[in-house]
């Protein structure tokens, strides 16, 4: 559902963001995430390797294409007197469709991946990507403690990696949740930087549009 989103938003932004024809990239897209779903329908049976890289491939391009439309946009909105309403919504839509995007490949990579987290004894999974609060709970107060990681096998769901995207995007640094990986940390890096540029561009665009 979150890459359908991710794509759905990117395929109405404004024609001069898109490369190529309009509807070729969220095609593609869209096949690809029928391949995903056909290889795996509940994310929760075996997954093969060609479907975890497919599900990532997929989620890089949704990615890749979105950071195409913010350079057009953000070259836009310096370099020439563009601007106005479409433009400041094409610049949410990216900013959204970016939460989205980097939710779901910190929910693709993190100890494994999704069925990886569901499928695999906790002390066999890969290494953590991020700690979450619940990994540390297990010495707090009872009603606490009863939901961590250590006592409940609490496991990382999208809903919480989104939640890293959305805070680290809106704080451009992470919260209460912290990068453990060198990956994680670059990808988290990346995100905020993507995030704050934008954030700097339209706002100086905002104010000089009141002058």
């Amino acid at each position: 559902m979150a890459t359908a989103v991710a794509i759905a938003l990117y395929a109405v932004l404004p024609e001069k963001l898109i490369p190529g024809p309009r509807l070729a990239v969220p095609v593609l897209e869209v096949l690809l995430l029928v391949a995903v779903v056909v290889a795996n329908p509940v994310r929760s049976g075996p997954r093969t390797r060609w479907s975890r890289r497919t599900s990532i491939a997929l989620t890089v391009l949704v990615l890749a294409t979105n950071l195409y439309a913010l350079t057009v946009l953000l070259h836009a909105l310096v370099a020439t007197k563009a601007g106005g309403p479409p433009l400041l919504l094409a610049a949410l839509q990216i900013w959204v469709t970016n939460v989205i995007v980097f939710g779901l490949l910190f929910w693709e990579l993190d100890r494994g991946g999704p069925v990886a987290r569901q499928q695999t004894r906790r002390d066999r999974l890969q290494a953590a990507d991020f700690r979450f609060t619940q990994d540390e709970d297990d010495d707090t107060v009872e009603e606490v403690r009863r939901g961590s990681s250590a006592v409940s096998g609490w496991i990382p769901g999208y809903v919480d990696h989104l939640y890293v995207s959305l805070t680290n995007s809106s704080a451009f640094s992470p919260t209460d949740t912290m990068p453990l990986t060198p990956r994680a940390k670059v990808l988290m890096g990346f995100e905020a930087t993507t995030a704050l540029i934008t954030s700097v561009v339209v706002i100086a665009k905002g104010v000089g549009s009141l002058q």
